[in-house]
């Protein structure tokens, strides 16, 4: 490897982008901005949105902060991520450990620097998202329950915080902010217990850990029958045209074929399990943005 410098460079490029999950990145860009466009903004022409440079400064912002708690997580559970993901680990050690923590530092920087610009409420809303990442990854990810509130809610924090910029609230809204908080919940749920063994060794305090895998299924079960009750809520708050309409009356379905190998204890078919809730939420994305484009066009 050291006799290529051109193949050394790119091993560590692939290094550092994986350090920042660069495809979830790129699928959270593309979430925020439909969500944005299609969802938060009711007013506004695609060509005032375009020319908008706060929503892109707001987003890019984002995303930069997002990397480098990519970047933040990974310095703190390298060891974890040595047993648990192995390939992705052996990619990363091509970059020194030195040059991901200046790169953590650069991006949040670069981050606070662009939002001071924006607007010092900007500001302190990335200074604030960046320090409870810091903090996630220091001190909460080890704390029973904690860790997995606090990985959704700051999931969600980018789009909360759109919501608030353009000032649009609503009970529709509000359950669609739950229902994806409780399906990003049942995803963070379901990892845990498919990596116990790994969180136990190194000391991370889970459901599935302290109370075992039974309560842990339990747990699971019931955040995904309280997401049945909000999707059903959701039928009566959009109009019959509406696509997503179609997505909550499928998830509805979607969700009560997934709790059969939860309440069934079926471990060896949950990692299925999460992929297809994982799926789920790009499906509901899609829903959105087709619902959106024959709206809006």
């Amino acid at each position: 490897m050291s006799n290529n410098p051109i193949l050394h460079r790119l091993s560590q490029l692939v290094s550092l982008l994986l350090g920042a999950r660069i495809f979830v990145l790129a699928l959270f860009t593309f979430t925020l901005y439909v969500s944005t466009f299609f969802l938060f903004n009711q007013e506004e022409s695609l060509r005032k949105f375009v020319f908008d440079y706060k929503v892109h400064g707001i987003i890019f912002c984002a995303m930069l902060s997002i990397a480098a708690g990519g970047i933040i997580n990974r310095f703190y559970d390298k060891e974890k991520d040595e047993v648990e993901k192995p390939f992705r680990s052996r990619l990363q050690s091509f970059l020194k450990e030195k040059y991901f923590l200046y790169s953590y530092v650069i991006l949040n920087v670069f981050s606070l620097g662009i939002s001071a610009v924006l607007s010092w409420r900007i500001f302190i809303f990335f200074l604030i998202y960046q320090f409870i990442i810091w903090f996630y990854s220091h001190k909460l990810s080890k704390m029973l329950i904690i860790n997995n509130l606090t990985f959704v809610s700051l999931t969600l924090y980018p789009f909360f915080g759109l919501l608030v910029y353009y000032k649009h609230f609503s009970y529709k809204l509000f359950l669609m902010a739950a229902f994806l908080f409780l399906i990003m919940l049942t995803i963070d749920l379901i990892k845990d217990v498919l990596t116990s063994n790994v969180d136990r060794v190194f000391g991370y305090n889970t459901i599935a850990n302290v109370f075992g895998k039974k309560v842990s299924y339990i747990v699971i079960g019931f955040v995904i029958f309280a997401n049945v009750l909000v999707s059903i809520l959701l039928l009566f708050f959009i109009p019959k045209t509406n696509y997503m309409l179609g997505y909550f009356s499928l998830s509805i379905l979607f969700f009560v074929m997934m709790s059969f190998p939860i309440l069934t204890y079926q471990k060896s078919k949950l990692f299925w399990v999460i992929n297809f809730f994982r799926i789920w939420v790009f499906v509901g994305v899609i829903f959105m943005l087709i619902n959106g484009i024959f709206e809006r066009f």
